[in-house]
């Protein structure tokens, strides 16, 4: 039996419609899992049942995130928010970190999960940071790595890939600020940028601000490495559980 990956999906505003890309549903499945499009349902039975089932959560990017879930009003630059989807993917995240299931999630994931944990975020980097940045929202193809991350070493991505740098692409205009007790920081872009977060008390819990699965379906070899690990963590908790 192949893990059972749940993938979050994305809603439109008026959360009428819930999709996911192909490139996130395709990483999981080249790297041997086998993919669960999860609804945004938000009754607590459905959650844990989810929770449950599943041997590994990966949660994807999207529209921004509600500022009223860390105590912020909404920015001027706030975009647009679905919060069905916050609601679902904080209580099914938190639910997993309970029971040391493995987590990744990217660009909006790993905002999510910042929250879901306990930490806070910039709702627009641009008017909200000080100092020049980097263009986080590229004009290139999906897949290109337009900005370079630095990556922590003796991290867990670090252990991954390899790479004391990574070169990755970039589409989003929030960040991580603070981050939580038993968290780190693994990655950040040249201009202070929070890239990468991992968690420091479970066994496999990694979030990228970028889109590794664009990248891994344009051939990157260290965004293949990561799906890779992921799946080869979550067939470990098949196991044990």
């Amino acid at each position: 039996m192949r893990p059972l990956i749940g993938i979050t999906t994305s809603m439109e505003a008026e959360e009428d419609r819930s999709f996911v890309g192909k490139d996130n549903v395709q990483a999981i499945v080249l790297a041997g899992g086998t993919p669960l499009l999860l609804p945004n349902l938000t009754d607590d039975e459905r959650i844990k049942q989810y929770a449950e089932l599943l041997d590994g959560l990966y949660v994807t990017g999207g529209y921004d995130i509600d500022p009223t879930l860390f105590g912020e009003e909404p920015h001027p630059e706030l975009g647009i928010i679905t919060p069905t989807r916050d609601r679902f993917e904080t209580a099914l995240i938190r639910e997993l970190l309970k029971k040391d299931k493995p987590i990744l999630a990217v660009c909006r994931g790993c905002q999510i999960l910042n929250i879901a944990a306990g930490g806070d975020m910039y709702q627009d980097i641009y008017s909200q940071i000080d100092g020049e940045l980097l263009q986080h929202s590229q004009h290139a193809p999906k897949g290109h790595g337009s900005h370079y991350v630095l990556v922590e070493s003796d991290s867990l991505l670090q252990r991954i890939t390899g790479e004391a740098r990574l070169r990755v692409n970039s589409r989003h205009h929030q960040a991580n600020r603070r981050i939580p007790s038993g968290f780190m920081v693994s990655g950040t872009a040249s201009d202070g940028v929070i890239e990468a977060i991992e968690s420091q008390e479970h066994a496999f819990v990694l979030g990228l601000q970028w889109h590794p699965e664009n990248m891994a379906a344009a051939g990157d070899e260290a965004s293949k490495k990561i799906y890779q690990v992921f799946i080869d963590a979550c067939n470990q908790q098949r196991r044990s559980g």
